[in-house]
């Protein structure tokens, strides 16, 4: 009897050893999981990334995001090309200016300025200094647009001879006067941003018609389309010796700089 009891429970023990097996590992992880939170943690990690990491969430929103972006720069451009464009009255003002401007080659209704001795010719006061440089960008585009026509300008340049500011201050009756000015047949016509508007309008080579056109290329031998040359009398020192007084003296043909008109293509 004491055997049958021994060999019943060497053979009971083994088995609720082998089936109670996936209880003991299911309870040892729960118990796990209990005592260590971050395990937890770790299992629900695919969870945290469909949240935060759904390509079709993720490419919604950036669409959402660019659409937006894009509305408030059209939005911006609108308004901007929209206070930009011209309104209806300064439009029919630059057409009203520009039709006047028409029967400008034959009676010059629109200038009332005038500059002596010059009703045979085309003057612009001009500067080759380039200190500023939008006034030389608009002297050297108005030189252009004349030579473009290939008729000879009587180009007056301030920098090389002060007489010629104060010669064009006193026509004007202004202290402060921009730079470059035209006169056409001794009539002011105006600065760069009017010579532009004539030339692109068609107006200008109406104005011209009637002058001397000259051959294409051509440069004065004399100064190199300067217009200056250095005095003959002083060779540009700007000072003579009296042999009287026998002391120097100032030279009365020349300006500040020692310099004269070129006698080839001033005249």
């Amino acid at each position: 009897m004491a055997d049958f009891d021994r060999s019943k429970q060497f053979s009971e023990k083994p088995k609720s050893a082998f089936f109670n097996r996936s209880l003991t590992l299911h309870s040892s992880a729960m118990d796990a999981s209990t005592k260590k939170p971050y395990l937890r943690a770790s299992l629900n990690r695919t969870d945290s990334v469909k949240k935060y990491y759904s390509p079709f969430e993720s490419v919604k929103s950036a669409s959402n995001s660019i659409k937006g972006k894009v509305k408030q720069l059209c939005h911006l451009f609108e308004g901007a090309k929209s206070s930009s464009s011209p309104s209806e009255g300064s439009q029919h003002q630059i057409q009203t200016k520009l039709k006047s401007t028409k029967s400008f080659g034959s009676d010059f209704r629109v200038p009332s300025i005038r500059l002596p001795g010059t009703e045979d010719r085309i003057v612009v006061y001009l500067t080759s200094l380039r200190g500023i440089r939008r006034t030389y960008e608009d002297c050297y585009a108005v030189r252009i647009i004349f030579r473009g026509f290939r008729v000879w300008v009587d180009e007056r340049d301030i920098s090389m001879d002060s007489a010629y500011r104060k010669e064009l201050q006193s026509v004007l009756g202004e202290k402060n006067v921009s730079l470059p000015q035209v006169f056409i047949r001794g009539k002011h016509v105006g600065g760069a941003e009017v010579i532009k508007q004539l030339f692109e309008a068609g107006e200008l080579v109406k104005i011209l018609e009637g002058f001397p056109i000259r051959e294409p290329g051509f440069v004065c031998e004399g100064c190199g389309d300067v217009r200056f040359v250095p005095c003959m009398t002083c060779s540009g020192s700007r000072k003579v010796y009296d042999e009287d007084e026998q002391v120097l003296k100032r030279c009365l043909d020349c300006n500040e700089n020692g310099l004269v008109r070129c006698p080839g293509c001033a005249s």
